[in-house]
């Protein structure tokens, strides 16, 4: 069975001004997301579902996935604010999306076989989506024996601001112990800090940090709408509360309900959270088409 490559491509990127999702950063007009589904497609993914909004659902069909036409199966699933468990609703005032795990349960309808779940906006990396690729392809559907493809925290940073990113802690089998969620961390003069709410925390900077590339399979979807019910219980009235994976994926491993090796790869991350980010994105794509990675023109 061939595994599928989920892309959560709901949102606006409220720091880059903009659907970043559908901004050219390749030599011939690609989008970070083509080289996503390039490089899936050549290491044996046989399907990629799209989380978007309903409200860009046309523009996305027309300036995105028409570009797969004929060479991989598509489909898309819509996130909105009201799409929650049964008796939940959503609270008055409420404009800010539920997160990560929200948007991955949106998708439950659609994907029936071991799953990708990556970021629309990062660029992954061709060696990346070939391990996450092997590992998935020979994952039974009904395991919980999850896993991440982890990348150096340093690596990961923008110059531009700061950054949110799941720095984990692994055993010495290589399987993730504990993943903290820091919502910002930057590069400072003399290293690496999160500006948490109770000061600054140094940091190495050689911490492995999950960028949202998981694999998965539909078991994660009853586990994660048990803990997307105790969130709500818990932190739904709160207007700006968010529930990431990182956190969702990090408690199923406390509570041993699921395991999550954390998959090396030789490839580098890179992404565009700032629009100042935008140069240095597609300098990186040219040099990667450079030295032979990639086509100048990924669909001709």
């Amino acid at each position: 069975m061939k595994p599928t490559l989920l892309i959560l491509a709901a949102g606006m990127g409220s720091r880059y001004g903009g659907l970043k999702q559908i901004d050219p950063m390749g030599p011939s007009g690609e989008t970070i997301l083509d080289y996503s589904v390039f490089d899936a497609a050549r290491a044996g993914f046989g399907r990629v579902v799209f989380v978007i909004r309903p409200d860009f659902e046309q523009d996305f069909r027309d300036r995105v996935m028409s570009r797969f036409a004929g060479r991989i199966a598509t489909d898309c699933v819509f996130q909105t604010l009201d799409m929650l468990p049964a008796g939940f609703t959503l609270p008055e005032g409420r404009t800010k999306p539920w997160g990560t795990t929200h948007a991955v349960l949106c998708s439950r309808t659609a994907v029936h076989e071991p799953f990708a779940m990556i970021n629309a906006d990062d660029f992954y990396g061709r060696d990346s989506f070939a391990v996450l690729g092997r590992r998935l392809a020979a994952l039974p559907v009904d395991s919980s024996a999850y896993c991440m493809v982890g990348f150096t925290l340093a690596n990961t940073l923008s110059d531009h601001g700061t950054v949110a990113r799941g720095v984990c802690r692994t055993d010495d089998r290589g399987f993730l112990t504990d993943i903290r969620e820091l919502m910002q961390v930057r590069r400072t003069a003399t290293g690496v800090e999160d500006d948490g709410p109770g000061g600054p925390t140094m940091l190495t900077g050689n911490e492995p940090v999950s960028m949202n590339m998981w694999g998965f399979t539909p078991q994660i979807f009853p586990q994660l709408e048990a803990g997307f019910r105790e969130f709500l219980a818990g932190h739904g009235t709160e207007p700006k509360s968010e529930c990431y994976i990182p956190m969702s994926v990090g408690q199923l491993v406390k509570s041993g309900q699921a395991s999550c090796e954390v998959l090396r790869t030789t490839s580098s991350w890179f992404g565009a959270t700032y629009s100042e980010d935008k140069p240095i994105v597609q300098q990186s794509i040219a040099a990667l088409v450079q030295a032979g990675d990639y086509p100048a023109d990924l669909w001709s």
